[in-house]
């Protein structure tokens, strides 16, 4: 693969045909009973055993199916030291499967505290290795600097919150300022950034978060943005469909590019994941991750 992320974005959406990404967020009430007692004392043997064991296992299936993971990292927090590195062994194993990881841990802060950021957060040789980082941005564009001169430095990518999946989103993103909403006015401020490091296949290293419950605003962002690579909360269990999980994304000879859309409860959690045994529940979630293609390849 390629060393810029654009690109390798790109060759991973042909080489699985699909924009699919697999969310992993280890909810502990969640995770089934087979891999043993994930809902144990937060940080305790019993719950990182559980834990570590089912988010391997999560990769596992990941591995060769899918465009990429999203660890959140707020699951692995909470069960302190051990959490977070479950999460660095996790980053580390996908990096070394080939798998693009997109560390989902929402960094925005001012002058060296996000250079901090970046240097913990961003690239392969990052303590907790990624391949892009998910970014706030409304502290003001000059906080992005540290972030994109990291991610340059080490070919990693960025996806910059812009217009998310949230019901509350609308409360600050679509505010009229002008004659347009704050979310359009955030997307030309990072028009020229993505234009600048559009990749061999014209996708850039800078992206945005683009929620799939809102496909109108993804089709405007596309038009503001068009080198830029969109990752698609809120397919599946958040109620969007296919069809407005694809509405920001581009068509290529191998199907959806462009992207990523996450879908996490959809395919770790499934109804039928409440197996009885690890085979059970590797058959259950393969299931569920070519359903999920095939959901998403269907509008083509």
């Amino acid at each position: 693969m390629s060393g810029h992320f654009g690109d390798r974005l790109t060759e991973a959406n042909q080489q699985t045909g699909t924009p699919l990404c697999m969310g992993i967020d280890p909810h502990v009430g969640m995770i089934p009973a087979v891999f043993g007692n994930a809902a144990a004392e937060p940080g305790s043997p019993p719950a990182i055993s559980a834990i570590g064991d089912f988010v391997m296992a999560c990769l596992e299936r990941a591995i060769g199916t899918v465009a990429a993971i999203k660890p959140q990292a707020a699951f692995f927090e909470q069960q302190g030291p051990d959490g977070m590195r479950l999460l660095q062994q996790l980053g580390r194993a996908a990096i070394d499967a080939g798998l693009l990881v997109v560390m989902d841990a929402k960094r925005g802060d001012i002058g060296s505290t996000s250079t901090a950021y970046a240097a913990a957060w961003i690239g392969h040789d990052a303590p907790f290795p990624s391949d892009a980082l998910t970014i706030n941005p409304w502290l003001g564009i000059d906080t992005l600097e540290p972030f994109v001169a990291r991610a340059d430095a080490t070919g990693s990518g960025l996806f910059i919150l812009n217009r998310t999946s949230n019901p509350g989103a609308g409360d600050l993103q679509d505010q009229i300022v002008g004659d347009a909403p704050l979310y359009t006015h955030l997307a030309k401020k990072l028009a020229p950034l993505a234009a600048a490091r559009a990749g061999a296949h014209g996708i850039s290293s800078l992206g945005i978060v683009a929620g799939a419950t809102w496909p109108d605003e993804a089709k405007a962002l596309r038009s503001l943005l068009p080198h830029a690579p969109f990752l698609v909360p809120g397919f599946g269990a958040q109620g969007a469909g296919a069809e407005n999980a694809t509405s920001g994304l581009l068509r290529g000879a191998y199907g959806w590019e462009g992207g990523l859309v996450n879908s996490t409860r959809g395919l770790i959690f499934p109804e039928t994941a409440a197996a009885t045994t690890l085979a059970d529940w590797r058959t259950a979630i393969d299931a569920t991750i070519a359903e999920n293609k095939a959901a998403l390849n269907s509008p083509l």
